[in-house]
């Protein structure tokens, strides 16, 4: 059972790179998108609803909005983490622009990516730049937030170059730039570790610790496989989970 059920996550996965299912089952919704176009056209009168400028949304009618519990959830953690104790300023590495949007509204922030943030907003500051070769000084931050972003260093996926050894250069540079007594907060997925080529990796919690041995672990929070979240928790309670996200607070002894 084990062994058909990993063939059809396997299918899945592959089918996802070329083909959006949402979409694909979206086509259902044409039948429906049909009448009520007709339905809208005839009782609006006077207003003009031309054929020329319809645009189809066939995959929003759901009874819940999308929604990416890691994503959701890790932003929610950040932002009550900064809020806390704000510093001067904040660095975050290749995390949500959206959330980063709203964390420069706050505090001012300097985003770093390895792909360049086409975009110019009052309180932030867009760098592009390697996360293998971080253009600041050794121990030269204060705090810093990277958010689902090393799992994916070495493996192709952004262009970057190919690195098995990717995940852990990343952290070693991250600490590096990270000052004594400075913070950092990060995420990564946790669970049954392994490669998953060339999406992510995804790491045990202990493999995550060790990344990080220069650094004192201070909270963890979770989102398990079932998109429950978990706000500071053992990180052995990810152990066992497929693809988590695990939340950790470090600051730099």
């Amino acid at each position: 059972m084990n062994r058909r059920s990993n063939l059809v996550r396997l299918a899945q996965q592959w089918v996802s790179a070329f083909l959006d299912p949402k979409r694909v089952l979206a086509v259902s919704a044409l039948p429906r998108y049909f009448v009520d176009w007709y339905r809208y056209k005839s009782s609006s009168k006077p207003q003009s609803v031309r054929w020329v400028d319809t645009f189809p949304c066939l995959s929003d009618r759901s009874y819940h909005p999308p929604l990416d519990f890691h994503y959701f959830y890790q932003a929610s953690w950040v932002m009550r983490k900064l809020a806390e104790s704000p510093p001067p300023w904040h660095m975050d590495i290749g995390s949500s622009v959206n959330m980063i949007a709203v964390v420069s509204a706050l505090i001012p922030t300097v985003c770093v990516d390895f792909r360049p943030l086409g975009a110019k907003l009052d309180g932030l500051i867009s760098l592009a730049a390697d996360l293998l070769a971080l253009p600041f000084h050794t121990e030269s931050v204060q705090s810093m937030s990277c958010l689902h972003v090393i799992e994916h260093v070495g493996l192709g996926r952004y262009g970057d170059k190919l690195d098995p050894h990717g995940s852990t250069k990343a952290a070693q540079e991250i600490s590096r730039v990270l000052k004594p007594g400075g913070r950092l907060l990060l995420s990564i997925p946790v669970g049954v570790e392994r490669v998953q080529f060339n999406a992510h990796r995804i790491f045990s919690p202990r493999t995550a610790l060790s990344m990080f041995g220069g650094l004192e672990l201070s909270h963890f929070s979770m989102v398990d496989d079932d998109g429950k979240f978990s706000f500071g928790v053992d990180p052995e309670r990810s152990v066992e989970c497929r693809y988590a996200c695990g939340m950790f607070e470090f600051w730099k002894r």
